[in-house]
């Protein structure tokens, strides 16, 4: 058979990149690991063809070379879904759809053939099963939680990586916790599920062996979920495959603030190279978190802990969210105070949403207070808020007014500067190795955003001040330059959308 496996175009928020990837000559942020990985489990004698259509369009002519149409997508990529049934449909494509967005939500979206949802791993092999016997059913789910000790590696020949910022890889699934608003214990569970090491050195050497990247994500929903595994198995296997290959790669990951409560895991991480890690500190206010069950956050100095992992050698990107329904007048203002005070470089500020498949989102329908289908715009809620609509859209405009435009975002990254160091281990710095073509691209997008950016004047005195003050900062300089530049960009679409829906 032929299948052709569709990623949709990403919504543009933050976490797509799409400003940062233009400017380096870039298409996309991430690969589309889920459907490189869904590509192996078919197979060996069937044809594959995988259009990211956030690298190039879809065209008719993709869509009727093939028998099925394999269409992944999470609840970000809605709109973008919607297109791409209309367009299968007017050439009568078979349409197969998984991930996310249709394992919560399936019976809103007509036109797919067969729903192959929860862990690919478990119901893919039970739809091939039955397309061969000719007895395909419409839907495919399980409650059960796939082995991804047995999950295959990526078939990362069908991109070319060439077009994408980074490299992904994941190396658990699940999470301990039960934040209301998250819905990733719902699609993996509160037991994080790890791969083996051999299977994520085998990544990292498909990875390395391209070398189109200094960066890999690893887009794990909290890496530090099971501590023990990770400390005795996995940190020490990354520490020894830097030593082996040298190849000139940090790592990327997503966990929870008690990585500062722990010196051993810290310089684990370190020695194995992870630097930017992304945490959800979501409000400093106490009562806000407990309500949401964030109880990981809750009787500790926030602000004292990401200083702790500035001053270590990581670098913290911190998620934030307004609109608890314990948030009051001076939650807002209180927000700005320690977002600044933090110095979190990167600060991603949402509006509170109820996602489905979360216990907030069944307590908001029990209360009636769901207002609309979810959407993942940053500042629009598909919960009617206690404080009410008009103020919480405004104390969201202040708080991003205050913290994303570049007059206050140089400000607080030269704070981030003045703390943050590099690990103290002096041989695990990670040296930069650029291509060429990288590097003609890094100096045309520094030369960009220098001298013909309006907002050029601040990312000069960035760069001077780095230079006179924190000369061995001037890579992290020249790279938070270009991420506040995304920032100001989103802040431009979000004020543009709120403006419009007002």
């Amino acid at each position: 058979m032929k299948i052709l496996l569709v990623y949709p175009e990403m919504y543009d928020s933050f976490y797509a990149f799409r400003h940062v990837a233009s400017l380096i000559g870039k298409k996309a942020a991430f690969p589309p690991l889920g459907l490189l990985t869904v590509a192996a489990m078919l197979p060996e004698n069937w044809e594959r063809r995988l259009i990211d259509l956030n690298v190039k369009p879809l065209a008719d002519s993709d869509i009727e070379w093939a028998d099925l149409v394999f269409l992944s997508a999470m609840n970000v990529q809605e709109e973008s879904v919607r297109q791409i049934i209309e367009q299968c449909k007017r050439k009568n494509a078979t349409i197969v759809a998984g991930g996310p967005l249709f394992t919560h939500e399936h019976e809103r979206f007509d036109g797919i053939d067969h729903f192959v949802l929860n862990e690919a791993e478990i119901t893919l092999p039970e739809f091939l099963a039955d397309l061969k016997a000719g007895e395909a059913k419409p839907i495919y789910k399980t409650h059960e939680f796939a082995d991804v000790s047995k999950t295959p590696l990526p078939q990362m020949e069908l991109i070319n990586m060439k077009d994408y910022m980074n490299a992904i890889i994941q190396y658990s699934r699940g999470c301990p916790y039960l934040c209301d608003f998250c819905d990733v214990t719902t699609l993996y569970g509160r037991k994080p599920r790890t791969k083996s090491v051999e299977q994520v050195i085998a990544e990292l050497d498909l990875i390395h062996k391209v070398g189109e990247t200094q960066a890999v994500l690893f887009a794990d929903d909290n890496l530090i979920g099971n501590k023990k595994i990770l400390k005795s198995e996995l940190l020490p296997a990354l520490i020894e495959w830097h030593k082996k290959t040298n190849p000139g790669l940090y790592f990327m990951t997503q966990l929870t603030i008690n990585l500062a409560d722990d010196d051993e895991m810290m310089q684990l991480m370190l020695d194995a190279k992870f630097r930017n890690v992304f945490i959800g500190i979501e409000t400093p206010q106490a009562d806000s978190l407990k309500a949401s069950l964030k109880n990981q956050n809750l009787k500790r100095d926030l602000v004292s802990n990401i200083h702790r992992l500035h001053q270590a050698g990581f670098t913290v990107l911190g998620g934030f969210i307004v609109g608890f329904d314990t948030d009051k007048e001076d939650s807002f203002k209180n927000l700005i105070d320690f977002i600044q005070e933090s110095a979190i470089p990167i600060p991603i500020v949402n509006v509170l949403k109820a996602p489905p498949g979360t216990a907030l989102f069944d307590r908001m329908k029990r209360e009636n207070r769901l207002s609309r289908h979810f959407t993942f715009s940053e500042g629009e809620t598909n919960i009617i808020p206690i404080m009410g609509a008009e103020r919480l859209r405004n104390g969201f405009l202040e708080v991003i007014s205050s913290i994303y435009p570049p007059e206050h975002s140089y400000k607080r990254v030269k704070t981030f500067l003045k703390t943050h160091e590099f690990p103290k281990n002096g041989g695990i710095k990670v040296k930069e190795k650029y291509s060429m073509p990288q590097l003609y691209h890094l100096i045309r997008a520094i030369i960009k955003l220098a001298v013909f950016d309006k907002d050029g004047k601040y990312y000069r005195d960035l760069l001077l001040w780095t230079y006179k003050n924190k000369r061995r900062h001037l890579s992290l300089a020249f790279m938070y330059g270009m991420m506040i530049y995304q920032m100001r960009e989103n802040y431009n679409q979000i004020v543009t959308t709120l403006s419009k829906s007002a």
